[in-house]
């Protein structure tokens, strides 16, 4: 019997973790890729005895995992590593990070992009959401040719000052501006790039948006039918200044603005009050955790959050690392600390158990981005987002349980082979579309660059002289 001839082949792969409905598990397996898509996935005899490959990568000393989906990444921030330690919710924000953002060039952004694509198909993320900037169209051009999925926006604020703080004033738009600009962004970008890029709708914060503008931006992404995008009970702080300024808490506040819906991704989501834990489950809006970003920041959002029982009540929840300035843009990391957080402050080990951080990171992030059908598991049919981890690193061993060592013992930096839409995008640890050597010379001059239009020193905290 004769072979059919396909684009890919990934064979003899050591443990295969599927993410698909029946959550199999494969041993010694392989998949089949042509056209982008999965074809076959099973036993390596089997696979290999039906597809030839016209390009063949080893899968010997590997555990295969779905291409990790990142809820929420401001790659803008990836220069401000650093820039923002031991700081609040309200000083990180007005204080740090919007006098940053308002400072960058288009330059600035397309350069933070491209470093923030390059950690995170590194450590195995094959597609993100990033809330947006001022110019989304420089990180298209950031992060499009390493060859990332991404869903793109251009953030909006409409109220310069609130009981939260102030925003800059390059920052501050209008609802009929922010409309505008946004299905801009929806008509030039959604589905380029041979659809690996997708546009959204964003508004960055609740309480420096007015009800016009959410509801304006709510309509906006309905009739274009993409993602509606923000941020939500992230501190305390943001919770209480919504209940001063508008009578209600965040999502409450959603719903009667109707702007809650399947659509909706919702970021952080740690301090509901009791009715917006039914309100999220009764219109099915995703949350984005981001445990790095609140762990830094003291933001407590899995301390006096609830996103084991939302997910248990059928909320979808993925995952998110937030941006640089909070750690590590290493979505395996993250799933250690959603599980391990959460069973430390539950003092229940049961809680949160690994299975359910990866599915956080796949399928959930997957349902999250409107992508369900075709991200988030190895499946016939879906685009062959596919990550290879090397388990001969010592993370990896011995190894009994790849669920667990995923989770609990090895980082993103075991990432060893990515496939993007069946195309190998890291080979061997190493991007194949980007020059690493010339990104990262152009990195150290444009961030010195910023450190000192920044006057860098003053943002920097850290305890110990340097000479």
């Amino acid at each position: 019997m004769s072979s059919t001839q396909v684009d890919v082949v990934v064979d003899h792969v050591d443990w295969l973790v599927t993410v698909d409905e029946d959550r199999r598990v494969i041993r010694d397996a392989a998949v089949a890729i042509d056209g982008g898509r999965f074809v076959a996935v099973g036993k390596s005899d089997e696979v290999t005895a039906a597809y030839e490959g016209r390009q063949v990568v080893d899968g010997h000393h590997a555990v295969a995992t779905p291409g990790l989906i990142d809820g929420h990444l401001h790659s803008s921030f990836q220069l401000s590593r650093g820039l923002a330690d031991e700081a609040n919710a309200r000083e990180f924000l007005i204080a740090r990070m919007y006098p940053y953002e308002a400072a960058l060039t288009p330059d600035d952004v397309e350069l933070s992009a491209r470093l923030a694509a390059r950690e995170m198909l590194l450590s195995g993320t094959t597609c993100f959401v990033d809330p947006g900037n001022n110019h989304p169209d420089r990180t298209v051009a950031g992060v499009a040719p390493s060859g990332i999925r991404v869903v793109v926006a251009r953030s909006a604020f409409d109220l310069g000052d609130s009981a939260f703080g102030s925003v800059p004033s390059s920052m501050v738009s209008t609802p009929d501006s922010a409309a505008k600009e946004a299905e801009a962004l929806v008509d030039r970008f959604h589905g380029e790039y041979d659809g690996r890029v997708r546009a959204s709708v964003s508004f960055r914060g609740l309480n420096n948006s007015s009800d016009e503008l959410i509801t304006t931006l709510r309509d906006v992404a309905a009739d274009r039918e993409v993602l509606l995008q923000t941020h939500a009970c992230f501190s305390y702080s943001t919770h209480d200044a919504s209940v001063a300024k508008f009578g209600l808490p965040e999502i409450a506040r959603l719903r009667e603005l109707d702007a809650l819906g399947p659509r909706t991704l919702l970021v952080h989501g740690g301090w509901l009050e009791p009715e917006e834990v039914a309100i999220l489950q009764e219109h099915w809006a995703s949350i984005v955790a981001a445990p790095t970003s609140s762990m830094h920041n003291g933001y407590g959002n899995i301390r006096v959050g609830v996103l084991p029982e939302l997910m248990e009540l059928g909320v979808n929840v993925g995952l998110g690392s937030d941006h640089a300035c909070s750690g590590p843009v290493d979505l395996v990391r993250e799933m250690f600390l959603v599980a391990c957080g959460h069973k430390e402050v539950r003092v229940n080990p049961r809680v949160m158990p690994p299975e359910r951080a990866l599915e956080m990171a796949t399928v959930n992030g997957a349902h999250a981005v409107d992508q369900a059908g075709v991200l988030g598991s190895i499946e016939v049919g879906k685009q062959a987002d596919l990550v290879l981890f090397d388990t001969d690193d010592p993370s990896w061993q011995p190894l009994y349980n790849p669920v667990s060592n995923l989770v609990y013992s090895a980082t993103g930096r075991t990432t060893k082979h990515v496939l993007v839409g069946g195309e190998l995008v890291v080979e061997d640890g190493r991007l194949t579309r980007v020059d690493e050597d010339e990104l990262l010379s152009d990195v150290r001059a444009g961030a010195a660059s910023l450190y000192d239009r920044l006057d860098g020193e003053k943002l920097v905290r850290g305890r110990w002289p340097v000479s």
